[in-house]
């Protein structure tokens, strides 16, 4: 559970920026929409693959 807590005198717009904050650090919002939407496994395959190769592509663009 996501929670903020407000010191003192703090306005509610700036402890509502941080909970904000904290709620999309946390993956919450991604994990959902990962959970409700099914996915082929040969599709999620073909995303590995191109993640690896984009991975890839960036190692060997930093090391020229």
């Amino acid at each position: 559970m996501i929670g903020v807590t407000i010191q003192g005198n703090e306005n509610i717009d700036r402890a509502l920026k941080r909970f904000k904050k904290k709620y999309e650090r946390s993956g919450v919002l991604r994990e959902y929409k990962k959970r409700t939407a099914f996915t082929k496994p040969s599709i999620e395959k073909r995303m590995a693959r191109i993640k690896a190769a984009r991975r890839q592509q960036k190692i060997s663009q930093d090391q020229d």
